[in-house]
């Protein structure tokens, strides 16, 4: 939302500074993004007076003018036709940057043919102060040496350029905005209420709600004998210094209207429309018509259409057509000003692909009660300015009830803020934001018909703390409960997500950040949408519902990477899952992808397979602290994942992980070529660790003696899984054997059918004596005998 300090002035008496403004916008909520200030960019600029002007004698398009400026007279050559004695003009000194032109003036004096010249005459283009290009501006009356440019071009009126939050369409309109900083004591509002102007004769044109739930209420107004000429140069500057491009009287009133009191409307030619005019639902191809944006649209029965008896004028709450449009001929015009349902306007813009100034304020809320008033401003502005005589106004149907009263108790500003305000100041701010207030026990708190972002006493708090001015908040720490202990301020999960990022980022990969939206072919894919997880008002339709998996974003982006030359990008996520819209429906993930591809190295390096993927995830497992010693692994991954080379690690029933290969057919939906490896961490599945009585760590034990180490050829079924003979030999006798790998599989000759052959290396550390050959030969049993137990047998 745009808006300049003039344009804010008509409604706020004030004298704050541009500094002050914004000091006072931003503590009252209104989140300033950019302020342009042409004064301070044409600092540079001022006017000058050019006491001579002879030709060049070398070149018969430049004049030698001598200048007077407010650096003393200086000698300016000057290629425009219109240079002139006796002329003002803007004078650039040397080393003045041209905006218009993107290039600064050297800083020293330049010869041009011969000549030197001390600067530069521009025009206003040049400076980037209007659109006159045709030779330099040549200034009219009487300006004093050294005036800034700013203010003998008439554009020293700063824009100011703020984010409205989509709870606060009121904002939307200066007034709006007015209202706020006044409550705010940044100055006095001066606007009053919206004048009537009275109708000369009945209006001739009727309209009927055929679809009430879409438009409840219709206003409108007939005006004849209008003259359709340009709009006033105060209305044009301020349209144009906010990016609206004026056009004629008629237009510029419902742009101006729409920004001033955030209020849309659209005129008619009354000669083009019938005496019935209709709010109903779209009729497919018999409505199809050209909006004024020159495109042809097909209003479904889901769209609000404005039409006659005989043709689609347009889409109600988004765009007019441009049949029924204004042009210079015309005389009498038909003013609409209804209020549209917003859901209905949103998902009528987003099917239909159109954006447009009506269409931003109406899905985010016009005050309902606002179409009279409407219609009477544009009424006075085109009186004003066009002349013509007014009808009255018809009304059709009603505006949509307020918002309920809200029972409020004044005391939970203090509870809730620690903010030490009276009840007679609460009740201030709040009647100057327009609420109604009636005191007792507990107030009963009115709301205005623009506010329908309130509905709870937290709103009424928040609005309270706003203009009572955040800074006056006061900081106190958080008291500790006696007797109670220091706990971390950290929650198990965050720790859980701290430590596997680590630990993902420490094998190679780098972490990315994705939407949690995605669109719902792709969340079929894995899973598909969850109940409640259809967005109702998606950013984009490319994704409109929440991901039940982060793999979606990362597979796109690795291809992405791929398709740039960056064949072996490895991406990992830690980011919420949604799997359905229950308070446990949200879970936390970390996510990790990389591509098959094989090293580039002398030494013949492999390419990744499943193996490595499932190291990645234990590493992340192991990090967040799963028991990845008790976990098992199975081959029932679902369905995205490639069958015979993906797996799950669980604990019981509980999935902590899935990795392995990516199903092609998923990849292929994705449009994501090769072979890709990935897993999935689910960091809300792992067991709490138990509570000790200590959170200081136990001191580090290291012996001083050497390990022995033992291999052991083991012959098991090929079906069976290699960790369940780890797990069962490394507990054959936990106390001395601190490490078992797996250092060789053999399937061949010697080898019964079936079978393989299992090399395993068996690390045991003595503590506190060297271990005899008697009591190394025990420990030997023990895991012979184990790993009897688990299905296995000594080779050999």
């Amino acid at each position: 939302m745009k808006f300049t300090y003039s344009w804010l002035k008509e409604h706020l008496d004030t004298d704050l500074t541009l500094d002050q403004l914004d000091e006072a916008m931003t503590m009252a909520g209104l989140e300033i993004e950019e302020i342009e200030n042409p004064a301070a960019k044409l600092e540079a600029f001022s006017t000058a007076y050019v006491k001579d002007a002879q030709p060049h004698p070398d070149a018969d398009k430049l004049r030698i003018c001598t200048v007077e400026t407010k650096d003393g007279e200086k000698q300016i050559v000057c290629g425009a036709h219109n240079a002139r004695a006796g002329m003002t003009a803007i004078y650039a000194p040397l080393g003045a940057y041209i905006p218009g032109l993107d290039f600064s003036l050297d800083k020293k004096p330049r010869k041009i043919r011969g000549v030197e010249s001390y600067g530069m005459m521009c025009s206003a283009k040049e400076i980037e102060a209007g659109e006159d290009h045709d030779g330099i501006a040549d200034l009219e009356g009487d300006w004093p040496v050294g005036t800034p440019a700013a203010e003998a071009l008439g554009v020293n009126d700063p824009v100011i350029d703020f984010e409205v939050t989509p709870n606060r369409p009121d904002w939307l309109g200066v007034y709006g905005i007015a209202r706020d900083l006044a409550a705010a004591g940044a100055g006095v509002l001066k606007t009053g209420p919206v004048k009537k102007i009275p109708g000369t004769f009945p209006c001739p044109v009727t309209v009927k709600l055929d679809w009430p739930e879409a438009c409840p209420i219709f206003a409108g107004r007939v005006i004849k004998g209008v003259k359709n000429g340009p709009s006033p140069e105060w209305m044009q500057k301020r349209l144009s210094a906010i990016g609206i491009t004026p056009k004629n009287l008629l237009v510029d009133v419902t742009n101006y209207v729409a920004f001033d009191y955030a209020r849309p409307l659209h005129v008619y030619d009354l000669a083009k429309i019938g005496p019935v005019l209709h709010a109903r639902k779209g009729r497919g191809e018999a409505d199809q018509h050209v909006a004024l944006d020159e495109k042809t649209y097909t209003p479904s029965d889901s769209d609000c259409v404005i039409a006659d008896e005989t043709r689609a004028l347009g889409l109600g709450g988004i765009m007019g057509g441009q049949y029924s449009g204004c042009s210079a001929e015309t005389t009498d015009v038909f003013i609409e000003s209804a209020w549209f349902d917003p859901a209905i306007i949103r998902k009528s813009a987003r099917a239909l692909g159109i954006e447009s100034d009506a269409k931003y304020r109406f899905e985010r809320g016009v005050d309902p009660e606002s179409p009279v008033d409407g219609i009477e401003l544009a009424t006075a502005l085109i009186l004003e300015y066009g002349g013509g005589e007014a009808s009255e106004v018809t009304v059709s149907g009603e505006s949509p009830a307020r918002p309920d009263d809200i029972q409020f108790d004044p005391s939970r500003i203090k509870r809730l803020l620690g903010l030490e305000l009276s009840e007679d100041r609460i009740e201030a701010i709040l009647v100057s934001l327009g609420f109604g207030v009636t005191r007792g026990a507990r107030w009963t708190v009115s709301v205005p018909s623009w506010r329908r972002d309130c509905a709870h006493q937290a709103d009424l708090i928040e609005d309270v703390a706003r203009i009572a001015g955040y800074d006056n908040l006061p900081v106190v720490s958080f008291r500790r409960p006696e007797g109670e202990r220091f706990e971390a301020p950290a929650t198990e999960l965050q720790n859980r997500v701290r430590a596997a990022r680590r630990a993902a980022a420490n094998r190679g990969y780098r972490e990315a950040i994705t939407w949690s939206f995605c669109r719902t072919d792709q969340a079929d894919l894995f899973g598909g949408v969850g109940e409640g997880l259809a967005l109702e008002n998606p950013i984009s339709t490319e994704l409109d519902v929440m991901r039940p998996s982060a793999l979606i974003h990362l597979l796109t982006s690795v291809q992405k990477s791929a398709d740039r030359g960056f064949d072996d990008a490895r991406y990992f996520e830690a980011g919420p899952i949604y799997l359905n819209d229950s308070p446990t429906g949200q879970q936390t993930v970390v996510t990790g992808v990389r591509r098959v591809v094989a090293a580039r190295d002398w030494r013949g390096s492999g390419a990744p397979d499943v193996f490595d993927i499932k190291a990645d995830a234990l590493a992340a497992l192991e990090a967040a602290g799963a028991p990845v010693e008790k976990l098992q692994v199975t081959a029932d991954a679902r369905d995205h994942w490639h069958p015979g080379r993906s797996g799950v690690l669980r604990l019981g029933p509980k999935v902590l992980a899935e990795f392995g290969e990516i199903h092609p057919k998923t990849l292929k939906a994705l449009d994501v070529d090769g072979r890709v490896l990935a897993f999935e961490v689910f960091l809300n599945a792992i067991p709490s660790a138990k509570k000790k009585a200590l959170k200081a760590r136990p001191a580090l034990e290291l012996s001083g003696l050497m390990a022995v180490k033992r291999d052991f050829a083991f012959l098991m079924e090929a079906s069976a899984p290699a960790a369940e003979l780890v797990k069962a030999v490394k507990g054959a006798e936990k106390q001395l054997i601190t490490d078992v790998a797996l250092f060789d599989v053999y399937q061949g000759q010697g080898v019964p059918e079936g079978q393989v052959s299992l090399a395993l290396e068996v690390t045991i550390q003595p503590s506190d004596k060297t271990l005899t050959d008697k009591e190394i030969e025990a420990i030997s049993a023990k895991v012979i005998a184990n790993a009897q137990k688990a299905g296995a047998s000594l080779r050999g």
